[in-house]
């Protein structure tokens, strides 16, 4: 999971390092540092914050959910985790009011579904593995070529498939289509999300025996 929260604040922490900042670009960047440095409760505090003071912007809440989602993974404590997660729903449905890229949200939502799925997979799974697949298919409608997404939806897929005694490997076609989306993505210095990459040649590396 630390690895995880590497790649994705290097990520953005490369996009921004290189450029003249705003004074809001410096205050995220400083957030962003803080998750880096394993501080992801003060990370999450500064990304509210600069989201209260900044009231047309909706990526500090949407990283402030992303801390969130990412740091419950791991916990295995019911009661931690619940709260973790009901934190980063009220900051995503902050950032969806804000009216954020609907998509990049989309991913979040997914992702904070599965976390919950895996306190107890016998339990949710019936109720949330069908919300969770049917907000991947209604993203992938939305913006099939979006390199997050694609990521995203394969590990889902993946994971539903080891759980279920079924191969993995048949959806590395996926992973490195997904590569490829992240080689066309625009790259313009910006905060906007754009972690993924990184974590899709783990996962090639580790499930279809390829770095690319």
């Amino acid at each position: 999971m630390q690895a995880l929260i590497v790649t994705i604040v290097l990520s953005l922490l490369m996009a921004v390092g290189l450029n003249a900042q705003t004074h809001y670009e410096e205050k995220m960047t400083t957030a962003f540092e803080l998750w880096q440095d394993q501080k992801p409760e003060d990370a999450a505090n500064l990304f509210e914050r600069i989201a209260i003071g900044e009231e047309e912007k909706w990526l500090p809440y949407y990283y402030a959910a992303q801390v969130k989602i990412v740091e419950s993974f791991p916990k295995s404590n019911r009661v931690k985790k619940e709260q973790l997660l009901k934190e980063a729903q009220s900051f995503l449905d902050k950032a969806i009011k804000r009216n954020g890229d609907e998509v990049e949200l989309m991913i979040l939502q997914a992702m904070l579904h599965t976390s919950r799925l895996t306190l107890d997979p016998s339990t949710y799974g019936m109720t949330l593995a069908p919300v969770i697949s049917g907000i991947y298919a209604e993203a992938s409608k939305k913006a099939p070529k979006n390199p997050r997404l694609v990521l995203s939806k394969a590990e889902w897929d993946m994971g539903s498939a080891a759980y279920f005694g079924e191969s993995p490997t048949k959806y590395c076609p996926n992973l490195k289509a997904g590569l490829e989306l992240f080689a066309e993505e625009d790259y313009t210095p910006t905060i906007a999300p754009s972690w993924g990459k990184d974590r899709l040649q783990f996962l090639l590396a580790q499930t279809c025996g390829s770095e690319n």
